[in-house]
């Protein structure tokens, strides 16, 4: 139902009146609630679970707890925050840390989650810059999210991964796991660490390291696997989309992650110097030179691959902000919230269909409020029904819905068979 953009943009993202209006009527509470509790229930991972709310002023409330959904949504009508962010249960109501002893409130369970952000793919993207992002540079978190997505299912065996759009330029991911859950920090950062390749300064050219000392050992099979999966996207997000070595200052760049051979890079680069040439026919005129190598100097032709790999990596493997990944205390903006500076919805994003997920098109809060507005009055079976199933927020709150029942089942199988496996007291 398209929405002309006079008509939302009468409607504020920054004005408590539109916000309210919003968490009154859209927000998919029902859902929310059993993503994070895991039961309809409510137990520890809801009620002891921290939420911090950012009001107007950028007011930032920490350590707010709830005891049923009821009471969050009623907290949330009140408050009517721009934002929220969600925690980890602790291992006693957030909201009681002043009557408890010094160190006793702890950080116990958490999902696993990812923040990937397009200002870290500045140096690469040529598109666009800062905070602005477009289908184009979508692709960078496209490819990042096929290959992550791929690696925490097949390697580490996670099933129930949430991707959520942050609203922005970036995207995060919730694993509902029950061994995602129970990790320790010193766990979430193993993994991580394992994970982690892009490592390094804006001002550092190298950023790919992880092939041992010497730095000419083989790939992990792991990342071999991924770098099968980025091959692809490498020719033809970075070469022909985003033609990323076109100009001067990507073609020095790529110079400078070659193998250190003055007579080949020179020469490369006195043929580049004053053209026009592309991405694709730079790559070209490299992969000449492997292969003449390869007839001529086996040895110098393998490092002249792994070089090439390692920029395959560089320009396409995630660049994970690790520090969000591992500490189970670290906040993390919740789903289905409204991002304040665009007043797009961060919503769930299918990880088969990431390609064809454009950010521009993403509903605002505007564009669904107008959109409720034009709903028919008077029609009784549009009363019995939740008012976002009358927006465009529709089809993301089914996708979490779908993804939700997956956790719920799950984590009902998992205290099933929990108390299967109890001793009997039986004689």
């Amino acid at each position: 139902m398209p929405v002309s953009t006079t008509d939302a943009a009468m409607y504020d993202p920054s004005s408590p009146q539109v916000m309210s209006a919003f968490y009154r009527r859209l927000f998919p509470y029902k859902p929310f609630f059993l993503w994070l509790n895991q039961d309809h229930v409510p137990g520890k991972l809801f009620t002891h679970r921290e939420f911090a709310f950012t009001l107007a002023g950028d007011v930032y409330v920490r350590y707010n707890s709830f005891f049923t959904v009821d009471e969050f949504k009623k907290e949330v009508m009140r408050l009517t925050p721009s934002r929220f962010e969600i925690g980890p249960q602790y291992s006693a109501r957030p909201r009681d840390r002043k009557t408890l002893a010094a160190g006793a409130l702890q950080p116990q369970r958490r999902e696993l989650v990812f923040d990937i952000d397009m200002t870290d793919y500045d140096e690469i993207r040529t598109c666009c810059t800062d905070k602005r992002i477009c289908r184009r540079c979508w692709g960078f978190i496209a490819a990042a999210v096929k290959v992550l997505d791929q690696c925490l299912r097949e390697t580490f065996g996670f099933r129930h991964l949430l991707w959520v759009y942050s609203g922005r330029r970036g995207i995060h991911c919730w694993i509902s796991d029950q061994h995602a859950l129970d990790l320790t920090d010193d766990q979430r950062k193993a993994l991580v660490t394992f994970l982690e390749v892009i490592k390094g300064s804006r001002e550092q050219a190298k950023k790919v390291n992880v092939r041992g000392p010497g730095g000419e050992g083989d790939l992990h099979p792991v990342l071999g696997e991924c770098l099968d999966t980025l091959r692809k996207e490498f020719t033809g997000l970075c070469l022909e989309d985003q033609d990323c070595f076109r100009s001067e200052r990507g073609y020095e760049t790529l110079l400078s992650l070659l193998p250190a051979d003055r007579e080949l890079t020179e020469g490369l680069r006195r043929q580049w110097q004053g053209t026009d040439r592309s991405s694709v026919d730079k790559w070209r005129d490299i992969m000449a030179i492997v292969a003449k190598l390869r007839r001529d100097n086996a040895t110098m032709a393998k490092k002249w691959e792994k070089a090439l790999e390692d920029v395959i990596l560089q320009y396409t493997y995630p660049r994970i902000d690790a520090e969000v990944s591992k500490h189970r205390n670290h906040l993390l903006k919740a789903p289905f919230v409204v991002h304040p500076g665009t007043g797009r919805v961060c919503v769930p994003v299918n990880p088969a269909n990431v390609d064809e997920f454009d950010p521009g098109t993403v509903p605002t809060v505007g564009e669904l409020l107008v959109q409720l507005e034009r709903t028919a009055e008077g029609d009784e079976s549009k009363r019995r029904t939740e008012d976002y199933e009358h927006t465009a927020l529709k089809p993301y709150v089914d996708m979490f819905e779908k993804h939700v029942a997956g956790v719920v089942r799950d984590s009902r199988d998992a205290r099933r068979a929990a108390v299967k496996d109890e001793p009997s007291i039986d004689f």
